[in-house]
């Protein structure tokens, strides 16, 4: 799995906060790693992106 190849900005983000506060979800196949006892994030800079607010 690499950064910005299967997820958007908010996506990875989102993953991210989920496995730090513990909250596996199905929906959300990488957070199940929240059950994990050990896990490490290396980004790679510009596979993150940005996010931004957008009114329609």
């Amino acid at each position: 799995w690499h950064a910005g190849m299967h997820d958007n900005p908010f996506g990875q983000r989102l993953t991210c906060l989920m496995i730090a506060k513990k909250i596996p979800d199905a929906a959300v196949p990488m957070s199940l790693l929240a059950d994990h006892p050990n896990v490490q994030f290396n980004y790679y800079r510009k596979g993150i992106g940005t996010c931004a607010v957008e009114m329609h």
